[in-house]
């Protein structure tokens, strides 16, 4: 629900601009320079964490093989975090991530399509053999109490630190990719959607496969907590005899976060590439490649800087709430400029217009700034402790050119600065169920981020200005096709 709030406000602003890497442009165009730069940062950050954690997922799949040829994989992982001999293959995966988005779009696209219907086949099958084999629905319980033992509050910290929100992230490589894709009226709303409904249509069935095929006997030995696989789906099928189900299940784990790691590689250049023409990073971070037509230079330097990532951050668990909490901050631009340019450019060319955005832009933004919470301290402070790491670039990039519209762009970002000192301080006075001091107890602590957050929206959209970056905006939107506008959703 998160996801899908936030990327309806996006379907509109991304086929009003189709460019390539819009979404680190977006907050600039309708905020100015600083609001957009702390929006691309972010975004920027969750991404460039997004290609080693693929990465450290297939080393850490690999790690778990229970063949005995597989055993040098075993020396590839050791208490969840990722070995110095498992680093080397880590790197060796990025590189084939960069090396399949180095020439064209079309190699990206060939392969990508391949590896999606092994990522669709293998979990439909998984989700037959499995209820054939074993079919439990009492496994929910009887009660409110069994079907959620340990209350609510895991499930929406589940959200974040198991890295369900970032699991359908995927949504923003159509928007990344905005310049490249073909009738944007109608492509860009229904790459989004196609995404997210079968992401989420395949994760609910097979959340609920895997919970109706374990023996009741197992739950009611150790509870749910004392249930442990380093495979869960592989080790439940050897369970149920279904030996060739967990080869192909072990191969899966592996082959599907080589996928997506090619994909986000691609949406991650063109996320600096944009960077590059808000001016506030080296101008040679954004040439293009003239055969190709891709950001060459923004692969490299993603690709170096992913590196490090990894070499700093090796466990799977840490980047994924790195990811979580840096990819919400960034989104909680979208509905904010969204309903801003409805206001600073009612007469743009919409070729998709959303009905509902007056209602739908300040839920997505309540409902990001309660998973950014759920992130849990004191992974939010540090989150935004790294998104205050880039500010010497901006402000450099300032000195450069004078300090021309600075204070300008500070008063329009105000919203967002004392934004984040105050989900940063709800996060470390609220309850203990998200490692807070539970000044704030659960569940007070969702209504006053509720209440903070409608705050802090309506301040948004009534902080916007005319920036230089707005005319670049409408000139943009002024190639948008005659014949794709008017389109009402």
């Amino acid at each position: 629900m998160v996801i899908g709030a936030v990327a309806y406000d996006y379907v509109e602003i991304g086929a009003m601009f189709p460019e390539a890497g819009g979404m680190s442009k977006y907050a600039q165009y309708s905020h100015g320079p600083l609001l957009g730069f702390i929006a691309a940062w972010a975004n920027w950050i969750s991404l460039i964490t997004l290609i080693p954690i693929e990465a450290v997922a297939a080393v850490q799949y690999m790690s778990t093989w229970p063949w005995s040829w597989a055993n040098w994989t075993h020396q590839f992982l050791k208490d969840g975090t990722i070995t110095n001999s498992g680093l080397l293959v880590v790197f060796g995966f990025i590189l084939i991530f960069t090396l399949l988005n180095y020439w064209s779009v079309r190699i990206l696209t060939g392969f990508t399509s391949l590896i999606s219907i092994f990522k669709i086949g293998v979990p439909t099958l998984t989700i037959v053999m499995l209820t054939i084999s074993g079919f439990h629905p009492q496994n929910y319980g009887q009660s409110w109490h069994d079907f959620m033992p340990y209350g609510t509050a895991p499930v929406f910290a589940a959200t974040s630190v198991a890295g369900i929100i970032f699991s359908f992230n995927a949504f923003q490589t159509v928007i990344n990719m905005g310049s490249e894709i073909k009738n944007s009226r109608k492509n860009i709303g229904r790459g989004i959607a196609i995404s997210l409904l079968i992401s989420g249509v395949l994760y609910i069935i097979l959340q609920s496969t895997f919970i109706t095929a374990i023996d009741p006997a197992m739950i009611a030995k150790s509870g749910w907590h004392g249930i442990q696989f380093n495979s869960p789906f592989a080790d439940l099928a050897i369970l149920l005899g279904i030996h060739w189900l967990s080869v192909l299940l072990y191969m899966d784990a592996f082959v599907s976060p080589f996928g997506t790691g090619v994909s986000f590689v691609a949406s991650t250049a063109r996320a600096l590439y944009a960077m590059e023409g808000n001016h506030h990073i080296p101008s040679f971070i954004g040439r293009i490649n003239i055969t190709y037509g891709i950001p060459r230079v923004a692969i490299i330097v993603d690709t170096i800087l992913s590196m490090v990532m990894v070499s700093i951050f090796r466990s799977w668990a840490v980047l994924a709430t790195v990811i979580c909490t840096s990819t919400l901050i960034a989104y909680l631009t979208g509905p904010v400029t969204a309903v801003s340019f409805r206001k600073m450019g009612p007469d743009f060319k919409r070729p998709v217009k959303l009905k509902h955005l007056g209602w739908m832009a300040p839920f997505s933004f309540v409902l990001a700034s309660l998973a950014t919470y759920w992130a849990m301290w004191p992974t939010t402070i540090e989150v935004i402790l790294i998104i205050i790491l880039g500010l010497p670039f901006y402000f450099y990039y300032e000195y450069k050119a004078g300090f021309v519209n600075t204070r300008k762009a500070f008063w329009s970002s105000l919203w967002m600065i004392v934004y984040l000192i105050f989900i940063s301080v709800i996060s470390y006075a609220g309850s203990h169920q998200f490692n807070g001091m539970n000044w704030i107890p659960y569940p007070v602590d969702f209504i006053v981020i509720i209440i903070a957050s409608l705050g802090f929206y309506y301040w948004g959209i009534h902080s916007w200005q005319i920036f230089p970056d707005y005319y670049q905006a409408k000139k943009l939107n002024e190639t948008v096709k005659p014949e794709e506008n008017d389109s009402t959703y």
